[in-house]
This record gives structure tokens, C-alpha cells and sequence, in this order.
């Protein structure tokens, strides 16, 4: 007998009639979830069948508009959405099962949570009589992803389905974005009624503001104007309120210096002078001294995170006026007292602003002459430090090399770049010159191993004609390896760039700066040969150990053009990640290297 995945997950228990005893003429539940996926134009659905959605991929396996991925591990199915959703600015939409299905999901829930991404994960729920009795594959959906939802929802009627999705969509991709999860219950999906798909939704409870107060855009023009030593800071919501020309148009006006968080790289494009680079714990010289001695500070869609500003009472040791615009009122002086709030969509709050600075523009040739040209001297100064030095080697690869040179061979190409999580993270953020946005996609907020190729599987499917790289390691890598059959199922031939250093580098790190050189369990002792396991997935396998090699390896995958080929660069395992910052120092206290220890 064949057993199917759905078999092997377990079938929910109590007995269901069968969809062929219907009679009616009306959808079931499962059709009505497909046709209001379609209505949304949900063009992909990464999922993995189990007992209590069956009906759902019943419907599935009956049409033909939606294409569905079936990944190795829930985990990448989210995971995957999540890229498509960051690369596409679409809804991401996964589908998983009841019971393990979920919390196997809850990982890459979470990840886009933090860093709010649009995205609908429909889950499998026992039937609505098993609901609390602890039922076969049965968990309690909506208060374990509570916390890591912008909202969830529980439908118990079929009549209710059709606008729980309106809703789930709406709620998803407007404000500031995240996911929702909408949870079925296995006789939901069976039950039948009429469809009716909501035209447009209104909930009371929810209305995000999308104008700024004219009032607060005004006092932030005045403060701009009479700065002395302005600086713009932006983050993430940059990118996802898709305001990279106004942001672009507004320092350009200005001719004030820029920054970004590691979610905002290229929203402003890294080729312009007038940007300082990254700025927070590994951050640049410049774009961190910069942050610390401005006197107006303009913040968009950013959060003042801990990673970005250090220790919060540092920070305000330098007395400055902070401006910050952003679509969540929650996330203004959350961290950081801020002297001009303005609540509203970065998009239409960028555009009034320079419409009034349009206004006054006979302000701004006054300003340019004053004090702006000191503090542009100032800036030049701390770029002398040139803080992203290394020491290149001709005997054994630097992982700095090898994201420069990856930067040099698809600078003039419509690349996407995914990463995992650690130093390799941290290299590709400081070399790989970013100049456009929604093309360095990773996780930031939650800091997840194990992202960086089903994001990548879900960047390949929104662009198809692009080369999509994977920077990662050989500890990230493995967290989710198993999707290079997905890669090859769904031909989606992307380049994984692994800098194998044979350990747990950010650990290694931190344990060599902090722990004082005891190196516990960060060191791979039994790593797989990852040439022959890309081959037995049906790939392409190559390893690198000499500097001379890696251009050539790099040239070879992207001429690969229609294989997965998997770059095994064995580099220097005693780099570290520089500048940095430690923790509970502020962002000007910066190491630049080893002799600062």
C-alpha cells in the first residue's frame, strides 16, 4: 500500500462524511477557501498535507490557478511564503496541518512577525465537536500564535469563511504589515454554503491612519531647516511602505547624510556618497558616529532597536530633537523619547513633507551654506577610519572576498541576496553595495538559522528571471537543507554561497570576546561533505578552498543558469565581524578590530 505524506501526518479523528455524499450544489468550505485565494490573486501556496486539511487540498488538486510547493518541513513553508511576500510586496500564503503541522510552523510565524511581513497562514484544526477534548493532532492554534500574530482567527461556521479571509488579507497587508493566521476546522472545510466574497471589508476596531497630522509634518520642516547637524535614519518600513523614491527624493533635496538599519539596506541607494552604510552593532564607523552627535534626527520607518542604538542611556547623553515617522504608534518613543511624532504611512508622510520643503525651498541654497558643509567635513573625518578594512589573504579565502567579489559580478544584474543568520549575515549587510530595495532579504527582528534557502525558493518563484544567492554557513544551512528537494521538484534553481568556517561563527565570536576564548560546542565536529549531498539531491556540488578559485566558482554557478549549484568556501575560520559593538555599550563605543581589544 502507498502512504501518502497526509497518512503519515495522522487523519483527525472523529469520522467526517465523505465530499463525495454531498448532493448539494453548494461549495464546501475548502472550495470556498480556493476561490477566495483566487479572488485575491494568490498566485502560490507553500504547504504540506496532513489529516485535517485534506479537503482543502482535495479542492487543490481540482483547479488549476494556484500553484501549490510541497516543501520538506512546515517550517520552510512559511519561511518561503515569507520571501516571496518580501521580494513580490505581496501576501505570502502558507497551508499546514493541525497538531504538529502548526507549531512546526510557529518558527517562521514568528520570524515574520518581527520583521512584519504581509502574510495569510491557513492552519488545520481538529473538527469544531473535538475542539478542547485532546483530540488526535490537536493543538490550540490561536492562543499559541497569540503572541506572533498581528491578529487570528478561529472559524467555526462555514458561513463565516469566505469573510474571515477578507479580513485576514486586509488585516495582512494594510497598516503595518504581519502575519495572520486563520484556523479551520476539518468539518468547516467540509460544510457547505454559498460563496460570497466581500467587495471591500470594514472592521470598527481596525483603521490604521494613513495621513500624517499636516500640523507635526510642519514643526518637523522647521526642525530640518534649522539643523546644524541633520541625519536621516530609516529602517524596514521604508521598504515595505514601498517609499524608497520619496525617501530617495527627499535627501537628494536636502543633502543631508543617510543611514539605514540592516531591514532598510537599499532602500537608499549604498553607491551614493551621501549614504553612511549600516549603522548599530556592526554598523560603520561613520553612520554610528554620525547617529550619536546629530542634533536632528529624522527616523523613518525604523525602531530604535537594540541592535541599532546600544545602550538607550548612552544615546541620550547627546542632546538632539528626533522626528519620527512611522505607521505604528506603538513604536514611537518605545525605546527613545521623541521630540515630533507623526503617526501615519511612510509613503504619503515623505510626500507631504517634501512638498513643504518644496515650498520653502528658497530656505534650503541658505541652509546648504551655513553649517551643513562643517558637518559634512566632520563626516569625511570619520570616514578616514575606512572601517571596513581588511587584511586580504592569499593562502586562505576571507569571507569579506568572497561577498565583494559576488557584489563586483552582479552589481549591473537584477540579483537577490538571502541570508541566514550570523556573521555571514553581517558580511553580505556590510559588502554586497545594495542600491535598490526589496533585494537583501533575511531576518532581522527574530534572527532565525535556517531562512536563507526557503527564502530563496520563494524569491525564485516571484522572479523567476533572476539570479537569487544564498549566503549562509554550515551551521544555518543544515537547519533546513532538506528543501534543496523542494529546489529541484519545483525547478528553482538558486546559488547557495556557503562560508564554511566550521563553526557557529557569531558564537565563536563572542565566546573568543566575552567568554574568554572557551569555545563551547560552537565548533562542527562531523560536518556532512556537502559536494556529494548537493549531488544526491540532484544538483550541482562545488568546493573551493583556494582564494584564486572563488571568482571562477562564482562565474560557473551564475552561468548555471537552470541549476541549483551549492559553493562550499571553505574560509578563514578566525575572522571576526568588525566594527562591533558590545552589548550594554553605546553605538559610538565601537571595537574596529582585534588591536582595540
Amino acid at each position: 500500500m502507498n502512504m501518502s505524506a497526509a497518512d503519515l501526518k495522522g487523519a483527525s479523528s472523529p469520522s467526517i462524511p465523505s465530499l463525495s455524499s454531498s448532493t448539494s450544489q453548494e461549495p464546501n468550505g475548502s472550495e470556498i477557501l480556493i476561490r477566495c485565494l483566487q479572488q485575491e490573486g494568490v498566485k502560490y501556496l507553500w504547504g504540506y498535507p496532513g489529516g485535517a486539511v485534506l479537503y482543502i487540498y482535495d479542492a487543490l488538486y481540482k483547479q488549476d490557478s494556484i500553484q501549490h510547493v510541497l516543501v520538506r518541513h512546515e517550517q520552510a513553508a512559511v519561511h518561503a511564503a515569507d520571501g516571496y511576500a518580501r521580494a513580490s510586496g505581496e501576501v505570502g500564503v502558507a497551508l499546514v496541518t493541525s497538531g504538529p503541522g502548526v507549531t512546526n510552523a510557529i518558527t517562521g510565524i514568528a520570524t515574520a512577525y518581527m520583521d512584519s511581513i504581509p502574510m495569510v497562514i491557513l492552519t488545520g484544526q481538529v473538527p469544531t465537536p473535538a475542539i478542547g477534548l485532546d483530540a488526535f493532532q490537536e493543538c490550540d492554534t490561536v492562543g499559541i500564535t497569540r503572541p506572533i500574530v498581528k491578529h487570528n482567527f478561529l472559524v467555526k461556521d462555514v458561513r463565516d469563511l469566505a469573510s474571515t479571509l477578507k479580513k485576514a488579507f486586509h488585516i495582512a497587508r494594510t497598516g503595518r504589515p504581519g502575519p495572520v493566521v486563520v484556523d479551520i476546522p476539518k468539518d468547516v472545510s467540509l460544510a457547505q454554503t454559498a460563496f460570497v466574497y466581500p467587495a471591500s471589508v470594514e472592521m470598527r476596531s481596525y483603521s490604521p491612519v494613513k495621513k500624517g497630522h499636516g500640523g507635526q509634518i510642519r514643526k518637523a520642516v522647521q526642525l530640518l531647516l534649522s539643523a546644524q547637524r541633520p541625519y536621516i535614519y530609516t529602517g524596514g518600513g521604508v521598504i515595505l511602505g514601498q517609499a524608497s523614491a520619496e525617501l530617495r527624493e527627499l535627501v537628494n533635496l536636502l543633502g543631508y547624510p543617510c543611514t539605514s538599519t540592516l531591514m532598510g539596506l537599499g532602500a537608499f541607494p549604498a553607491s551614493d556618497p551621501k549614504f553612511l552604510g549600516m549603522l548599530g552593532m556592526h554598523g560603520t564607523y561613520e553612520a554610528n558616529m554620525s547617529m550619536q552627535h546629530s542634533d536632528v534626527l529624522l527616523a523613518v520607518g525604523a525602531r530604535f532597536d537594540d541592535r541599532v542604538i546600544g545602550n538607550p542611556k548612552h544615546f541620550a547623553s547627546v542632546q538632539r530633537k528626533i522626528i519620527h515617522i512611522d505607521i505604528d504608534p506603538s513604536s514611537i518613543s518605545k525605546r527613545v523619547k521623541v521630540d515630533v511624532p507623526i503617526v501615519g504611512d511612510v509613503k504619503d508622510v515623505l510626500q507631504e513633507l517634501i512638498s513643504q520643503l518644496k515650498e520653502l525651498k528658497d530656505s534650503l541654497p541658505a541652509q546648504a551654506k551655513g553649517p551643513l558643509p562643517v558637518w559634512w567635513q566632520q563626516i569625511s573625518e570619520w570616514r578616514q577610519k575606512d572601517c571596513l578594512s581588511y587584511k586580504n589573504s592569499q593562502d586562505v579565502i576571507k569571507p569579506q572576498f568572497v561577498i565583494e567579489k559576488l557584489w563586483e559580478l552582479t552589481r549591473d544584474s537584477d540579483a537577490y541576496i538571502t541570508s541566514d543568520v550570523g556573521q555571514h549575515q553581517m558580511w553580505a549587510a556590510q559588502y554586497y553595495r545594495f542600491d535598490n530595495p526589496r533585494r537583501w532579504i533575511n531576518s532581522g527582528g527574530l534572527g532565525t538559522m535556517g531562512v536563507g534557502l526557503p527564502y530563496a525558493m520563494g524569491i525564485k518563484l516571484a522572479k523567476p528571471d533572476s539570479d537569487v544567492f544564498c549566503v549562509t554557513g554550515e551551521g544555518s544551512i543544515q537547519m533546513c537543507i532538506q528543501e534543496l528537494s523542494t529546489c529541484l521538484q519545483y525547478n528553482t534553481p538558486v546559488k547557495v554561497i556557503s562560508l564554511n568556517n566550521r563553526y557557529l561563527g557569531m558564537v565563536r565570536q563572542w565566546q573568543q570576546l566575552d567568554y574568554g576564548g572557551r569555545y563551547a560546542h560552537s565548533y562542527m565536529d562531523a560536518l556532512p561533505d556537502f559536494v556529494k549531498l548537493a549531488e544526491a539531491y540532484g544538483h550541482v556540488g562545488l568546493k573551493i578552498e583556494n582564494p584564486a578559485d572563488v571568482e571562477g566558482a562564482l562565474r560557473e554557478a551564475i552561468r548555471l543558469k537552470d541549476r541549483t549549484v551549492f559553493l562550499d568556501i571553505r574560509t578563514d575560520p578566525t575572522e571576526n565581524v568588525w566594527p562591533m559593538v558590545k552589548a550594554g555599550k553605546g553605538i559610538s563605543e565601537m571595537l574596529l578590530g582585534s588591536e582595540d581589544l
